[in-house]
Parts: structure tokens; C-alpha cells; sequence
């Protein structure tokens, strides 16, 4: 997982309960590199998850809570280092249909070595979408998070409902998207 994950996680726990605690956390976990990760590196997924637990058990904020906000902080981080995913877009569900063909094109353009999810999009109307997303990584309440902002940041109101739909080795969900504006 691209180190960049680590390090815009830990500088939203950082924001939200304070240096020293992110530090003592950090602390606490057996990690390959002491907790010191760079943007540009690659690092494994459990160690991430690790880290969600532990400020989880810090702050009593549900994991699958925190990686929700998580997923929002991720959105406006996204949109300010990535404008140029965001051009052309009108509207949420452009958006998301955009991930696989044009999003995830020029991400592996950068970062080669990136492990990224697959997402499926299907239309049922003008209005409504289902979006699956299959991954390796169980950070299904992240993406949920990363609608979620995607629908804020275009100021479309929406409803974003997940289903799980897969678990194991492979995860998976599938989120209904219903545009409410």
C-alpha cells in the first residue's frame, strides 16, 4: 500500500487527538518500520489496519467509523494534490464511472507499483448507480467514506448504501448510490 495512505492517515490522527498520542500509538505496534513512513514508499495493508485499531481503541470511534472519516479526509486531499482527476467532471456519478478508465489509468501512470481496487459501475437510471468494489484490502467503510465526500464535493445530495458482499482473501462491496437533490 503507497506510503502516502499512512501518512495522510496519520496526519488526520495527528489533527484530531494531538501528535503525542499518534506518537504513543505508533508506540504501542510492532511495525516493520517504527511507524516512519514515507509518501513515496510501500507498505503492508495490515499495518495500516494496525493503526486504524489502535486509534480506534484510542478515541472509541468504531474502525469502521474512523476509516469512513478517513475516507472523506482522503477525498479533499485528493482533489487538492489530483485536480486533474476531478476536471470535466459534472456531477458524482461522472465521477465515479470515471474511476477505472481514467482515475486508476493515470494513478498507474505515477505509481506503477500501486495495488489499486477494482470498481464496477452500473447505472440503473439517471439518478441511481451501483458501484462494486473488490479488493485484496478490507477498507470497504473507506470507499464508503470516499462516496460519501465525492457526493459533497460535487455538491450533490445522495444516499450511499453498502452491502458487503465478499470477505476473506478477496473483499468486496457493493454501494448503492441514489442521488437525492
Amino acid at each position: 500500500m503507497k506510503g502516502m495512505v499512512f501518512t495522510e492517515l496519520l496526519g488526520m490522527a495527528e489533527t484530531a487527538i494531538g501528535e503525542e498520542s499518534v506518537d504513543a500509538i505508533l508506540d504501542e505496534l510492532e511495525l516493520t518500520n517504527d511507524g516512519a513512513y514515507s509518501a513515496v514508499g510501500n507498505y503492508p495493508c495490515r499495518e495500516l489496519m494496525m493503526i486504524v485499531g489502535k486509534i480506534s481503541d484510542r478515541t472509541g470511534l468504531p474502525a469502521d467509523r474512523l476509516q469512513q472519516m478517513f475516507g472523506h479526509h482522503m477525498l479533499r486531499r485528493f482533489s487538492e494534490t489530483y485536480p486533474q482527476f476531478f476536471a470535466g467532471k459534472t456531477s458524482l456519478i461522472d465521477m465515479l464511472e470515471a474511476i477505472e478508465s481514467e482515475v486508476h489509468v493515470e494513478v498507474r501512470k505515477l505509481y506503477p507499483d500501486a495495488e489499486l481496487p477494482c470498481f464496477a459501475t452500473r447505472r440503473i437510471g439517471p439518478s441511481e448507480m451501483v458501484m462494486t468494489y473488490r479488493s485484496a484490502r478490507p477498507l470497504e467503510a473507506f470507499c464508503h467514506g470516499l462516496i460519501e465526500a465525492c457526493a459533497t464535493h460535487f455538491g450533490t445530495p445522495a444516499e450511499v448504501e453498502r452491502r458487503d458482499i465478499g470477505n476473506g482473501a478477496e473483499r468486496a462491496a457493493e454501494f448503492r448510490i441514489r442521488l437525492s437533490g
